[in-house]
Parts: C-alpha cells; sequence; structure tokens
C-alpha cells in the first residue's frame, strides 16, 4: 500500500513540473523579427521586394549580376577604362541618310562598317550619338574597330522617363558603352519640348537617378550649352561627367580655368568644330574647317587630365562625322542646301552655323582635310 500512494504521489509531481505552473500562462512566446505571432505560432510574414529584388530566406536580397562589360570608374578629374586613364578622341555620330530626317532616318546598321573602318583609321576611340544605339550588331561592330559609345538614351522632354531605362537594359553588358548620356545643350531647347530651364533639370535628374538605379558600373553624362553655374551642378548629384557644347570661333576662352574653380568632376567638349561652308565667300572653304579642327583639337588635347592629372578634360568629340542633308529647314531632304543661322558668335570663319556641312566627311563617305587634320593629331599620340 505504502508503494502504491508513494507511486501516485510522484505521478502528481511530475504532471505538476511539466504543465500545472500557475506560472506558465504569464509567460511570452518571442517569434523573429520577420514573423508575427498567430495564437501561439510563429508565422512568417509576406515579404514585399523593390522591383528588381528577390526575397531569400525572409529578407529581401539583390539578385547575383555577373557584369559582362567594360569597367569604367571615375578618379578625380579621370576616367579609368579597364584600369588605365582614359582620353575621349571622339566624333558626333548621327548618320541620317540621304532624303531622310532625324530620327526616322538614323541608319547606324547600314553605315557602321564603313563608318567605323574610317573612324579607327583616323584614331576615332569614341562615337558620342543623339539617338540611342540598341542594336549589339552595331555595338560589336564599333567595339571590334576599338570605338566606345557615349550612348544619348534620353533627348526629348516628350518621352517618358522609363524609356531610358529600357535602352539602358538592353545594351548595358555591352563592353563599347562608355556612359550614358542625357539631353544635348538642353539649357537652351528645354528638351526639344519647350520645358523650361527648371523643367528640363528636373526631368534631367528624375533620368538620370533611375539610370543610377539600375547600372552601377557606368557614369552618366548630360550635355550642356556652354558652361553650368556651380548652383546648377550642385543641383545634380547624379550626373557624374559633363559635356559641354562650346562654338566660338578658333578658342574655348576660359572654359578649362573656368571648370577647374566651378567642379571637381570630369568634363569634355562634347561638340566642337566648323562647318565647311563660309556665308561670307558663298562657297565651300574646307580649309578653313580643316585649321578650325586642328587648332581646337590641340587645345582640348593641352587640357587632358591623361597628359596631366590636374588638368579638367577627358577630351572631346568634334561635331561630326558626316554631313545631315535634312537640317536646313528652308531647303528639301534630298539636296544638300547650305542655309544656317548667325546668332552673333559661333564657328570659324564666317560665325554662321551652316548645319549641313559640319561633316569631316560629306554625306557620302569622301573625307575632307578636317578628317585628315583629325586622323594626324589623334594618331601621333599612339
Amino acid at each position: 500500500m505504502k508503494k502504491m500512494i508513494l507511486l501516485f504521489v510522484s505521478i502528481l509531481m511530475l504532471f505538476g513540473a511539466a504543465g500545472c505552473d500557475p506560472t506558465d500562462e504569464n509567460k511570452k512566446i518571442e517569434c523573429n523579427s520577420n514573423q508575427t505571432l498567430v495564437g501561439d505560432t510563429c508565422v512568417d510574414d509576406e515579404i514585399t521586394c523593390i522591383p528588381g529584388w528577390v526575397e531569400v530566406n525572409g529578407t529581401c536580397e539583390e539578385p547575383y549580376y555577373e557584369y559582362g562589360g567594360t569597367s569604367v570608374v571615375l578618379n578625380g578629374s579621370q576616367i579609368i577604362v579597364d584600369g588605365e586613364p582614359f582620353y575621349i578622341k571622339g566624333v558626333c555620330w548621327n548618320p541620317v541618310t540621304k532624303g531622310e530626317s532625324h530620327p526616322g532616318g538614323l541608319d547606324y546598321l547600314g553605315t557602321v562598317e564603313e563608318d567605323a573602318r574610317l573612324m579607327r583609321e583616323a584614331g576615332i576611340n569614341v562615337v558620342r550619338t543623339y539617338a540611342p544605339i540598341i542594336d549589339n550588331d552595331v555595338l560589336d561592330v564599333l567595339y571590334e574597330n576599338g570605338i566606345y559609345v557615349i550612348n544619348t538614351v534620353y533627348s526629348n522632354g516628350g518621352s517618358s522617363v522609363t524609356s531610358a531605362s529600357s535602352y539602358v537594359n538592353m545594351v548595358k553588358d555591352h563592353p563599347a558603352i562608355l556612359m550614358w548620356s542625357i539631353g544635348n545643350e538642353w539649357n537652351y531647347n528645354g528638351l526639344y519640348n519647350d520645358m523650361t530651364f527648371n523643367e528640363a533639370k528636373d526631368r534631367v535628374n528624375e533620368v538620370a537617378a533611375l539610370i543610377q538605379d539600375i547600372d552601377i558600373y557606368h557614369p552618366v553624362a548630360t550635355v550642356y550649352g556652354h558652361v553650368p553655374t556651380g548652383a546648377t551642378i550642385n543641383d545634380m548629384p547624379d550626373i557624374d561627367i559633363w559635356g559641354l557644347n562650346m562654338y566660338s570661333g578658333l578658342t574655348f576662352g576660359s572654359v578649362f580655368d573656368v571648370w577647374e574653380m566651378t567642379s571637381y568632376k570630369p568634363m569634355f567638349i562634347a561638340e566642337y568644330g566648323a562647318d565647311a561652308w563660309n556665308t561670307s565667300t558663298g562657297q565651300l572653304d574646307e580649309d578653313a574647317q580643316a585649321e578650325a579642327t586642328r587648332i581646337l583639337t590641340e587645345l582640348i588635347m593641352e587640357n587632358s587630365s591623361v597628359l596631366d592629372s590636374d588638368n579638367v578634360s577627358i577630351g572631346g568629340t568634334i561635331f561630326e562625322f558626316t554631313d545631315e542633308w535634312w537640317k536646313d529647314g528652308s531647303g528639301t531632304l534630298d539636296t544638300h542646301d547650305n542655309g544656317g543661322s548667325a546668332p552673333g558668335s559661333g564657328p570659324y570663319p564666317d560665325n554662321v552655323f551652316n548645319e549641313e556641312y559640319w561633316g569631316i566627311l560629306d554625306i557620302d563617305r569622301n573625307p575632307r582635310p578636317a578628317y585628315y587634320a583629325l586622323q594626324e593629331l589623334f594618331t601621333s599620340e599612339d
């Protein structure tokens, strides 16, 4: 009998220790930070990640991405390409065919083989576009000829901001891409959409921020007419590089000194040069165009940050590779017209912008003396 009583007491003590502690009901169940307590069970929270990221074990992570393009980084006033300081020996390239206009008449694919060969032979290593190149076949040919691309992915304020991100995503892994560019002297033309200065600036900022979010491997540039103020530069933190369009005869004035005092960011001369028509004489003046090409290119080269890291310029892209026959609004698309505008200052020797004569080659790819002047300067550096 005594044994049975002891056994009964032992059983009661066991149950008391296991589940009859009156303090148990006050104990709280602790869940992880990404869980919610439902009844007495911890349930994983539903994870919502930002676009492009993925959920991994209850957290949002950027997906693994193996970059296949060229290494492009900035170091002070220098641009470093595949580990070496890089100097832009560039040209603006907008190959619109005879009888067509921009942008519908652009023929990158049909012209790239011949144009890239002529560029390579002239020592040109960069093209700057006015509309995006999104054809990998075109980029392949350029890269095979040692030519990188300043790819303009947004120029018209009537386009959606997301159009730029679409273009970037299409070709951001291609090794021919040097940088992205937004706008062309938008401070003058309001992004070709009648925007005020501040509206255009805000739109460029919006596009730049979007590109920075989707591509960390390439710098973002914008092209400005002349020199922006320090306040404008400071208002645009997502712009890594500034391109300046400059037309003032046979000089750039004090632009390099002004830039050094204004910004630490790299800059390049995005448009410069002279057209081949002399309004003063009413005839072709290819020698004057060649003279301007030589003098202005030498000035840019003298201020190269590759030559001296204290210099501010990473190079220039001369305007332009071939003539475009659509640009004189008073003419026709299938004739070579010599109309132009004279704002008071401009290209050597007549201060008149004769829009259909800017090519260092004519539209049939016949080189002008300016082509050979550029070739002499660019190939002597190799």
